[in-house]
């Protein structure tokens, strides 16, 4: 994180009021920016989503948890979760 000297870009009345709270400390001023979901920009949200999908049809389709479990590689607890969730 690169540190900027507030005097250098705030104006006057801003930078005393600031002194005021902060007089010699470091503030920290968080980003305005929306903070994404997970998943959301790497994918991993849509791809766990559709896999999910698709293990509920084929489980309504009479494919075992066993199956599924085997087929997917995953546990049999995460199966449950997923077709009776």
């Amino acid at each position: 994180m690169k540190y900027i000297n507030a005097a250098e870009i705030l104006p006057g009345q801003l930078l005393k009021e600031l002194q005021t709270y902060v007089d010699g400390g470091v503030l920290y001023i968080p980003k305005v920016s929306v903070k994404k979901e997970w998943g959301a920009t790497s994918g991993a949200r849509t791809f766990y989503r559709e896999r999910n999908n698709e293990i509920q049809e084929l489980f309504q389709e009479g494919y075992s948890i066993d199956i599924l479990a085997e087929r997917y590689g995953l546990a049999y607890s995460t199966i449950k979760k997923i077709v009776y969730g």
